[in-house]
């Protein structure tokens, strides 16, 4: 099968030898984002809430790029710096998945790069 590399200029830029994103098939594969604004590569101010909103409108516009969106997400994964955020991020992570949310793991982890307090990884589906 062909791989893709899936690239946004929505989302940020990879910050080593790594893509975005890739499409095998009809599952697209993306890289754990973190909550950095894609103009300026900065993480973005105020803790777990905005750099998880963040993340996930990274994450949406990866997906869109690669022709699938959130709600064809399959499999999340959920990197925290502290578990003690588990519900502030689980309230923004509840709105971006409303409904039939993905199957997900959270796991807490004792640093992430640019000291982001989450990031998140998805597996979707493309097609019909």
């Amino acid at each position: 099968m062909e791989h893709r590399v899936i690239s946004s200029s929505q989302a940020p830029q990879a910050i080593g030898p790594y893509s975005q994103a890739i499409r095998v098939g009809d599952f697209v594969f993306c890289a754990g984002q973190a909550g950095l604004d894609p103009a300026t590569g900065n993480l973005v101010s105020g803790g777990i809430e905005p750099e998880t909103r963040r993340v996930l409108q990274n994450l949406a516009a990866v997906l869109e790029a690669a022709g699938s969106s959130l709600s064809r997400a399959v499999k999340t994964t959920v990197f925290l710096t502290d578990m003690n955020n588990f519900a502030k991020m689980n309230a923004i992570y509840a709105e971006f998945f409303p409904a039939n949310p993905p199957a997900r793991s959270t796991v807490q982890v004792s640093r992430l790069p640019k000291d982001a307090c989450v990031e998140i990884e998805v597996i979707a589906t493309v097609g019909q």
